[in-house]
């Protein structure tokens, strides 16, 4: 620009010298013109030398031809400075000054000092905007299959843990719960019997053991008596008693036989007390076992009946919500998420950049979405595995062509300070976080 104004300021001066010039050269001539005719028309002066007038005339072409002069080197002056108009041309444009050439150096210096200043802050640091926001989004699923009776909330709305979220139709299984309890009263009932049926059994085979001993020892005493009398009978002379007393000693006596029979028959049986009483015992482990049967219905009714009610799991925020009061929902389908307080990064950073990178590295984090939110937080751990490996279709390499691809692996990047309190950041925003290598 300097050489600019100096070049507008060089214009006027050249344009007014040129003007200067033609006049003073159109002055001569017009007095070299007048001066001829009377040169030639009137005869040369007596006494006066020729000599002289010749001389007079080569001062004023002298005069005439450096007055040329001075305009060709005015009208070169005025010449376009990018015009080659040959060696005189060039010596007479004016060169640019030292002033470019200063700023230029002063832009380059500058230059170098950023770019040195860049690299030095920027050699410990890796960065890259392959991140997003991660966190738990749990997914609210019914267990049992029905109607919508009531919708607790909305949108985008905040719960807190053991909220009702929504309660669907039960009355089956309250009366599938009302009979499971029906059951058990009944069960309970027979184990009561059980138990009493044992303490009788326990009392009772004693008593009949010894009631069959007794009755055996009474057969016994009576079978000896009739013997007795039928020897008797045989032995005295036959003129002293009759053959109807003989025939009724014989049947007392086989009479008498057979009751000691049934005496150690009952016996026999009696003495398996232990046994009777283990019946009992069986009966009664029976009863309980058909009560803890009737116990395990009811719960089961009862944990149906509860699974009519969904209540949230966790603090958080509803979202993505697919249902609506009276519609019908079906067992795992999803009707709604819950998305948690808890909000980390997974950055996905090549594996050229990992070479360096340990858990427990400060991290700042840039959102996308607020430019002026400021994050911190550290690295927690690094993926055992690149995204390609557990991908639901991972590359065949050893099938084919190979090109050569640079892998990425997820980083997770625990957030510490910086996160708004009163509205918390949306999973999956894009974000850039930088890694403080040391």
């Amino acid at each position: 620009m300097a050489d600019h104004e100096q070049g507008a300021h060089a214009a006027p001066v050249a344009d007014k010298r040129h003007a200067f010039g033609r006049n003073t050269h159109a002055g001569r001539s017009r007095s070299a013109v007048a001066a001829a005719p009377a040169s030639e028309d009137a005869p040369p002066a007596e006494g006066r030398p020729r000599s002289r007038d010749n001389s007079d005339s080569g001062q004023e072409d002298r005069r005439n031809g450096a007055s040329r002069q001075t305009d060709e080197r005015d009208h070169q002056d005025q010449r376009d400075p990018d015009d080659d108009g040959g060696q005189d041309g060039d010596k007479g444009r004016k060169r640019p000054g030292r002033l470019p050439l200063i700023i230029g150096g002063i832009v380059l210096a500058l230059a170098i000092l950023g770019g040195a200043w860049y690299w030095w802050s920027h050699r410990d640091l890796e960065s890259t905007d392959d991140a997003y926001t991660e966190g738990r989004a749990i997914a609210v699923a019914p267990k049992i299959s029905g109607y919508v009776a009531e919708l607790a909330v909305k949108d985008n709305q905040l719960v807190h843990a053991g909220d009702l979220l929504l309660r669907i139709d039960a009355s089956d299984l309250t009366a599938q719960r009302n009979q499971a309890r029906a059951n058990l009263q009944l069960a309970r009932a027979q184990l009561d019997a059980a138990q009493v049926q044992l303490e009788v059994a326990r009392v009772r085979a004693p008593a009949q053991l010894q009631q069959a001993e007794a009755q055996l020892k009474a057969a016994q005493a009576s079978q000896a008596q009739a013997e007795a009398e039928y020897r008797r009978q045989r032995r005295v002379d036959p003129r002293a008693t009759t053959q109807s007393s003989i025939d009724t000693a014989n049947a007392q006596l086989q009479a008498q036989t057979a009751n000691v029979a049934q005496a150690e028959a009952q016996l026999r049986i009696a003495k398996l007390i232990e046994q009777d009483i283990e019946l009992a015992q069986a009966a009664v482990e029976q009863r309980k076992a058909q009560v803890a049967q009737a116990e395990a219905q009811l719960n089961e009714a009862e944990t149906m009946l509860s699974y009519a009610v969904l209540r949230a799991p966790q603090d958080g925020w509803v979202t993505r919500r697919n249902v609506e009061q009276g519609g019908f929902v079906q067992p795992g389908s999803t009707l709604m998420n819950l998305v948690t307080p808890d909000l980390w990064v997974t950055a996905n950073f090549k594996e050229t950049q990992l070479t360096a990178m340990q858990p427990g590295q400060p991290v700042t984090i840039e959102v996308d979405a607020y430019p002026d939110l400021e994050l911190r937080g550290h690295v927690d751990s690094i993926q055992r595995g690149s995204g390609a490996r557990f991908s639901a279709f991972p590359a065949e390499n050893a099938t084919g062509n190979f090109v050569k691809i640079v892998r990425r692996v997820p980083v997770k990047i625990i957030i510490d300070s910086g996160l708004p309190k009163d509205e918390p950041l949306p999973l999956g925003l894009s974000v850039v976080p930088t890694v403080k290598l040391e």
